[in-house]
């Protein structure tokens, strides 16, 4: 029996999540306090609308190679974004409680961090609609089913 070598879509390897954590950081941090400010709504919309949608298109697929990257990129989501809530909270601590020397760290205001949890809970259901798709793909094999 000849297996057909199917070409995965290179729009299917894109990690859209972890792109679009990734830009809410860069942005953050480079751009002015007092505009990014005024203009989070529209930036928040314009990265994570299109994350979710553009993730979205994955579900349906379940090749190894994008099952794997899925879970590779969304495991490199989690500690991004682990490691800026971390740095967010020890700004909070150097602020409330001013202890001996100050350690670097990074602002994020409570709307960045609100876009990053939502994109952390977009990634948690792509890999439970993940998880379902490879459940239907092994019912498919069992003969007993």
């Amino acid at each position: 029996m000849a297996t057909a070598n199917i070409k995965t879509s290179k729009f299917l390897t894109i990690p859209w999540g972890l792109l679009s954590i990734v830009l809410v950081l860069v942005l953050n941090l480079t751009l002015n306090a007092g505009w990014f400010s005024k203009n989070w709504s529209w930036i928040a919309l314009v990265l994570i609308i299109p994350a979710a949608i553009l993730e979205n298109f994955k579900v349906g697929y379940s090749t190894m190679r994008i099952m794997f990257l899925k879970v590779v990129f969304s495991l490199l989501s989690f500690l991004l974004v682990g490691m800026a809530f971390g740095s967010a909270l020890t700004n909070w601590y150097n602020i409330k409680f001013g202890a001996g020397t100050p350690v670097k760290s990074i602002t994020l205001p409570w709307y960045v961090l609100l876009a990053l949890v939502v994109l952390l809970l977009i990634q948690v259901a792509q890999l439970f609609s993940m998880l379902k798709a490879v459940k239907r793909e092994f019912m498919q094999l069992d003969p007993d089913q």
